[in-house]
């Protein structure tokens, strides 16, 4: 009899980002391979409605709430812990860095950042700070083995969480890999691209701030998508006088994105925090050259295949869109650059990586 991994995707809304790629991708990938494990998926009320047809086993459709934090934080202390009981299941894979507080069967969690401990004055709601910092705190002490994107997580892992490190492991993300070559030297327009959450780290404002100081006659346009409902960057592109420059695009499906990243001379990343940068990477994969924050946690993922900037000062910032505008040539070196070492992650790797560690934990219990 195989054993059975009980998958807590509780987090799973579809509005949720990177960790909701990551998900998908390595289950797609799973099931693709011969692991010796069955799946089964305890979904949120809402993931259970979306088409799940890549999970590689039976859904379990929970009552849970993936977009109410209270109920979500009860479903990801308690409940998956009764469900894996319950359908009697052999491992636990918590994919959304949080999970339960005990199992009696063993738990991997992946954690994608320590953005609460390390950055807790940039995070949206002060009030919930604590008890997500608590929430990371108890999963990880439940858990066997914690997988991470990249070795600047692994390190405030070790340093915020105390795990211990023999049990963590880095498994760098990838990004989809396109059927055909990206054409390198395709007809663009003064256009850059920007994409994330409106969350504070994300540094969206400087941006904005930076673009008003590039010249007009070069200056390009700045696409920003991600956004939900009322946008807040609305206030900042009046007050910075940018409302014929800066289209806030909001939400957008993977074709209108696509089209986007085809349409752009560089895609732009002012983050001030990350866990990984799998924007830039999904940027790179698809030859479009990366303007992003130096940070070493981006330097993992960009190498020097991008151009690197201060996210704190706005010249620097100004410079790096400058250069997208006037420096064709650069940018044509940098998306080859880019293309080649998105070639070295891929899906495959993060799949088989993470089933040794699956695989290990077992074999620890056993």
């Amino acid at each position: 009899m195989r054993p059975l991994v009980l998958v807590d995707m509780l987090s799973y809304t579809g509005t949720k980002g990177g960790m909701e790629t990551y998900t998908r991708e390595l289950y797609r990938q799973l099931g693709r391979m011969d692991t010796g494990l069955d799946f089964v998926a305890y979904a949120s009320a809402e993931g259970a409605r979306l088409d799940l047809s890549w999970f590689p086993g039976e859904v379990i459709a929970s009552r849970i709430s993936g977009e109410n934090r209270f109920v979500w934080a009860f479903g990801e202390l308690v409940a998956s812990s009764w469900i894996s009981r319950r359908r009697k299941a052999d491992l636990v894979h918590c994919p959304a860095t949080l999970g339960p507080m005990w199992t009696s069967m063993p738990t991997v969690i992946t954690i994608h950042d320590m953005l609460y401990w390390s950055h807790p004055e940039l995070m949206t709601t002060p009030l919930y700070t604590r008890p997500v910092m608590w929430m990371e705190k108890r999963g990880s002490a439940n858990a066997a083995h914690v997988v991470t994107d990249s070795q600047v997580s692994a390190d405030e892992i070790v340093k915020y969480l105390g795990f211990p490190r023999e049990r963590l492991h880095v498994v760098p993300l990838a990004a989809e890999q396109p059927g055909v070559p990206a054409s390198l030297d395709r007809p663009t327009e003064n256009l850059v691209l920007a994409s994330g959450q409106r969350r504070p780290h994300k540094n969206w404002d400087r941006l904005i701030r930076a673009l008003a100081l590039v010249e007009e006659d070069v200056r390009p346009r700045l696409v920003i998508t991600g956004g939900r409902g009322d946008d807040p960057l609305k206030p900042v592109v009046a007050e910075s006088g940018m409302g014929d420059w800066v289209e806030l695009r909001g939400w957008v499906d993977d074709a209108e994105l696509a089209d986007l990243r085809s349409r752009a001379r560089a895609m732009a990343f002012p983050t001030l925090a990350e866990g990984f940068g799998l924007p830039i990477l999904e940027a790179m994969a698809q030859g479009l050259p990366v303007l992003a924050s130096d940070l070493p946690v981006l330097r993992e993922v960009g190498g020097d295949a991008a151009v690197w900037f201060d996210p704190l000062d706005l010249g620097s910032i100004a410079d790096a869109l400058r250069l997208a505008a006037t420096r064709p040539d650069e940018l044509s070196a940098l998306a080859a650059a880019g293309l080649e070492r998105s070639r070295s992650f891929s899906w495959e790797r993060v799949a088989a990586e993470t089933l040794e560690v699956f695989h290990r934990a077992l074999a620890e219990r056993a």
